[in-house]
């Protein structure tokens, strides 16, 4: 007999980091690798973020905080949630976690019981379905290809519906597409979850800031106010505001689901850094201007991938609406060869072989629950990108 859990056997490892700690191995190991796996921005916390930081240390404040973060944060995210995002929420429905990832996996721990169903638009970010299934839950993949845009649509969501559905989990903009849900897309969707009061909605909207080409930004709750009672709002500083090691994400939702988390969090991890919620106040209280000016890079290194994607042979890729990747199909090298012979069969394969052959590490589309696909992520330079897209159309080119 086993000596761990069997709910483990129903969880993998995340790919995307597995991916990114082989291109680190193979770096030290001396091969020339471009890791192009990695979910963060490449630019620096900005100087007034971190100074609030550097700030809670030196005055003190570096001990345990109310479990599920402080007032003082949780009365900016209230701001901030009225501010960008036209919702009204009192302190007492807002929690802080250690990053969305605890927040998601809080939320499903407190209200999911064995064979509750979780609706996850494929592709998905790789930790959804194993954060359902830790749970206890059975994640539902429903597929939403390219001819959808790589989004929900509302009698796809109307199909997925069962008795045992407790949530419909949405990102936007997404990980891994980078497409996101327009407000007449949401109002569509939201149509559909009326006429099913017992199916919650969790929104992680964690990208909201990386939104481009005029593209505005919407939220469920905000888009339909009569399933805000039952919807989750998670966010976080992550992402817009490049602090992925200060580890801070948040949600907003009814009072019992949040009082709910924070019972589970104070089991488990207790509060978040001090020292990061902190900074975290700065971060949303605090001058804004830097996105936009990141966001620039941002555009001007997606269309420079996807311009060379699509010049690569056998490769189509789609422009995205925000965040920082790129899917890309590579149903057009499925069957070929490469020049040591092995024959391409599935997007994994195209990933190892390109690794191998290139050493440029990218994440197959079946971590993300769609094939055959595979995401780039282009937060990283210009030149390291133009490098990378470099040798992938040199690679395919190979392929016979």
């Amino acid at each position: 007999m086993s000596f761990l859990a069997k709910r483990l056997a129903r969880i993998k490892p995340s790919p995307t980091i597995a991916i990114n700690t082989l291109a680190q191995e193979l770096k030290a190991a001396g091969r020339n690798v471009i890791g192009l796996a990695a979910g963060e921005p490449d630019f620096d916390t900005p100087a007034h973020i971190a100074a609030a930081g550097i700030k809670a240390i030196e005055s003190g404040d570096t001990r345990y905080t109310a479990v599920d973060g402080t007032p003082a944060l949780k009365k900016a995210i209230c701001a901030k949630f009225k501010r960008e995002n036209g919702l009204e929420y009192q302190p007492n429905q807002i929690t802080v976690g250690t990053g969305g990832k605890q927040i998601l996996y809080n939320a499903f721990v407190a209200t999911l019981d064995p064979g509750d169903e979780v609706i996850i638009p494929a592709p998905f970010w790789v930790s959804y379905p194993d954060m359902v299934a830790l749970a206890e839950g059975e994640p539902v993949a429903v597929p939403c290809g390219q001819n959808s845009n790589f989004k929900l649509t509302p009698e796809a969501l109307a199909a997925a519906i069962t008795p045992r559905t407790k949530w419909l989990l949405l990102n936007s903009p997404s990980n891994p597409t980078g497409a996101a849900y327009s407000a007449a897309e949401l109002r569509a969707l939201a149509d559909v979850l009326l006429d099913h009061p017992h199916v919650w909605v969790l929104t992680d909207d964690m990208y909201e800031h990386l939104l481009y080409d005029d593209n505005e930004f919407a939220t469920i709750a905000q888009v339909e106010p009569r399933l805000i009672n039952r919807t989750l709002t998670m966010n976080g500083v992550s992402k817009a505001y490049c602090m992925t090691g200060w580890r801070i994400g948040y949600a907003a939702g009814p009072v019992e689901l949040i009082k709910a988390m924070a019972m589970v969090q104070s089991q488990s991890t207790s509060n978040p850094s001090s020292i990061s919620q902190a900074a975290s106040v700065e971060a949303l209280n605090g001058p804004q201007d830097f996105i936009a000016k990141h966001n620039e890079s941002f555009v001007a290194r997606r269309d420079m991938v996807v311009a060379m994607l699509n010049e690569a042979k056998g490769i189509h890729c789609t422009k995205p609406d925000g965040a920082f990747y790129v899917y890309p199909s590579c149903a057009g090298t499925i069957g070929k060869q490469t020049p040591a012979g092995k024959v391409i069969e599935t997007d994994t394969d195209f990933a190892t072989y390109l690794l191998d052959a290139e050493g440029v590490a990218v994440v197959q589309g079946t971590a993300f629950g769609l094939a055959p696909y595979f995401r780039i992520s282009y937060a990283t330079s210009t030149e390291v990108l133009k490098d990378a897209c470099t040798r992938i159309q040199r690679f395919c080119a190979s392929l016979v």
